[in-house]
């Protein structure tokens, strides 16, 4: 009866931010459950490295292009393009974003349009655009990448909170609206994982602060999102929908 719940034969993933980190690791988890894949990124040579590491080894298909999605235009452009290459797209990982931290007091115009359009904005755009072919095939996996930091907070984190948070709000919207169709949405919320985008804006004590807080007193490795992101973009998470699946070692259980 379970044999292939997490069977992906046959699928289509697109993730996007898929050539590092938490993006990839999920990318290479869906390859090798049986979807093609799509990756997109800025980085054209991250890009070419990771589909190479994704499909090594596997009867799949592995492409990627680039794309900046802080540009308006663009997830139009990766909606268009990938349902051009692969005819579908049944999973979509919206794993794209970035930080710029400021004080609250600080915040320019600049840093909030650009974060705004990149972690939420832009989500919603690729979303929109590839959710009417899920909804005509009554098969579909939205999953927003939020954070520990949507669900609690961190000294000058304001913009990067404020859209994560607001992923979880749209996750449970459009849940509502896109049920009857088959099409679930959900968002994981990784706590500290070692990924480029930590590592570039923490020093060794705010590492070491992190670790501390964890109740396993560690930080994740990148493959130990694959299992949750299984769940939530196979049929085995059919039945789940509209929530926020907290991956952070026991960081925010510990409030003191």
């Amino acid at each position: 009866m379970y044999e292939k719940i997490f069977d992906l034969t046959g699928r289509t993933a697109l993730v996007t931010g898929g050539s590092r980190g938490l993006g990839k690791a999920m990318a290479r988890a869906y390859a090798e459950h049986g979807a093609n894949v799509l990756i997109c990124s800025r980085n054209e040579d991250e890009l070419k490295a990771a589909a190479t590491e994704i499909g090594d080894c596997l009867p799949v298909r592995v492409e990627w292009m680039t794309a900046d999605l802080a540009d308006r235009k663009e997830p139009q452009r990766v909606a268009e393009e990938a349902l051009k290459r692969f005819g579908r797209v049944d999973v979509l990982v919206n794993n794209a974003g970035g930080n710029q931290p400021q004080r609250a007091d600080q915040i320019t115009d600049e840093a909030w349009d650009r974060i705004i359009e990149l972690n939420l904005s832009g989500i919603m755009r690729l979303t929109r655009a590839l959710l009417p072919q899920m909804m005509e095939r009554g098969w579909g996996r939205v999953i927003h990448t939020s954070s520990v930091l949507g669900l609690g907070g961190k000294k000058e984190r304001n913009v990067y909170s404020a859209t994560k948070a607001a992923l979880v709000g749209m996750a449970r919207s459009s849940a509502l609206d896109l049920g009857p169709y088959g099409v679930t949405v959900n968002c994981i919320a990784p706590g500290p994982f070692l990924t480029e985008l930590p590592l570039g804006l923490l020093n060794d004590e705010q590492k070491q602060q992190f670790t501390e807080r964890t109740a396993l007193k560690r930080w994740g490795r990148p493959e130990e999102i694959a299992g949750v992101a299984l769940l939530l973009g196979t049929d085995a998470g059919s039945y789940i929908t509209g929530t926020t699946v907290l991956i952070d070692g026991g960081t925010l259980a510990n409030i003191l």
